[in-house]
């Protein structure tokens, strides 16, 4: 038996497979399970699983490879729940839904995975996008074809007739014919398990739904109620039976309450949210995307002569500054929050504005960062996998020069991105 032992050791040795690990020393350690950073650790990464954390900075085996970020706070990759990587809102947008092809909206999303990727987000969910490109992106992503972050992707969201996501809104009646469930558009309840079940057909990971009217759709509501109750409960029932759950985007408070009482996941944006939505939301565990970002960005953008169509613009201006406030309460009051940003309104790269004006509406530094690393890991079903620097743990690992947790701006900043052991940058 020692005979053996002996050989098989010589034998890793001889073929260069003998325990090579990669050691990252971190100056400062952000421990989101614990809630507090230590000082002076080392993180031992085997092929992309970390494999321990150690007081001190270990020495490196001569076959180890060492990064060093001794003078860096390093934390779990961050995650960004609410995205569309297809697209970046311009003022040429309208547009390009008539002059883009699918091939064009596939280069810009690969383009957009990797500004995010590089950004510092190794995980994120999009929300709703153009001809389900993204769900051949994750694919590629995962295959290691092409860079970015791991995808969930909802594929094309689900709206009503002249509803917010109806892709045809704002055009010409020559062209806009009639969408139905594959497009997207649902106007009753066998409309709505057909989607559904379309979607899951598509590979879908997420239904998007739109609960009320928005603000960039060409059309005058942004708040009403867009969905039946009868057709909210057959989308989330169906979605159920294919193990899939369900993201409400809505501005509006009733649509917002039908969309939390038929059982969806999350809100998005949640803009008018009454308290009595948010006790709902406490009492079912439904989790709000704030986005205050995009608030800021379509209300920044408002004062623009020209930049949204004329039905846009008030909408726009009316809700942006609203958002903030919205999740100041919801946060005081207990809500469940979970870190998304909307960015491909915003620019993509951009998303970690969203920390400082989460820190702006009174969560702590600490608790901004855990709803991007432990909260969104958990509420993407992903909690045993990825969000923590920890042994088993996906090693996606990034890092920014000082402290986050003094100064929260510095992750708009990330120096170092590693995804599942591999260094981006």
């Amino acid at each position: 038996m020692k005979q053996a032992v002996m050989l098989l050791t010589a034998l890793l040795l001889i073929t260069g497979t003998a325990s090579a690990d990669t050691l990252i020393h971190a100056g400062r350690l952000i421990d989101v399970d614990a809630g507090r950073a230590y000082n002076d650790r080392t993180i031992r990464i085997s092929g992309n699983t970390i494999t321990g954390v150690e007081s001190g900075f270990t020495r490196p085996r001569d076959s180890d490879t060492l990064i060093d970020l001794s003078q860096s706070t390093v934390m779990p990759g961050l995650m960004d729940t609410h995205v569309h990587l297809n697209g970046q809102y311009s003022a040429n947008s309208n547009l390009n839904r008539f002059v883009l092809n699918e091939a064009d909206y596939a280069f810009d999303a690969a383009k957009h995975a990797r500004i995010t990727l590089n950004a510092g987000f190794t995980v994120v969910r999009n929300v709703g996008d153009a001809f389900n490109v993204t769900i051949a992106l994750r694919k590629a992503i995962a295959a290691g074809d092409v860079p970015g972050p791991m995808i969930f992707s909802a594929a094309k969201g689900l709206a009503s007739t002249g509803g917010h996501g109806d892709p045809t809104n704002g055009w010409a009646a020559h062209f806009d014919g009639d969408p139905g469930p594959k497009d997207g558009v649902v106007n009753s309840v066998e409309d709505a398990r057909k989607a559904i079940r379309q979607r899951y057909k598509d590979g879908a990971d997420w239904i998007k739904i739109t609960a009320t009217g928005g603000v960039l759709s060409v059309a005058k509501n942004g708040q009403n109620p867009q969905f039946t109750m009868e057709e909210l409960e057959a989308i989330v029932d169906t979605a159920a039976d294919y193990g899939l759950r369900v993201a409400a985007h809505a501005h509006g408070t009733e649509g917002m309450k039908r969309a939390v009482l038929a059982g969806v996941a999350s809100i998005e944006h949640g803009t008018y949210m009454s308290e009595e939505v948010m006790d709902l939301m406490i009492e079912r565990g439904t989790y709000l995307v704030p986005t205050i970002m995009a608030g800021d960005w379509v209300a920044e953008k408002a004062a623009i002569d020209g930049f949204f169509p004329e039905l846009v613009r008030p909408k726009a201006a009316a809700i942006g500054p609203i958002i903030a406030d919205t999740f100041a309460k919801a946060y005081r009051r207990g809500v469940p929050i979970v870190f998304g940003t909307d960015t491909g309104v915003s620019a993509h790269g951009d998303n970690a504005q969203e920390f400082a004006l989460m820190v702006t509406g009174g969560m702590p530094e600490m608790e901004a960062i855990q709803s991007a690393t432990i909260v969104a890991a958990d509420f993407l079903d992903i909690g045993d996998t990825h969000g923590r620097i920890s042994e088993g743990y996906q090693a996606d690992i990034v890092a920014v020069r000082g402290n986050p947790l003094e100064d929260i701006t510095l992750l708009q900043n990330v120096s170092f991105v590693m995804k599942g052991g591999v260094v981006y940058k």
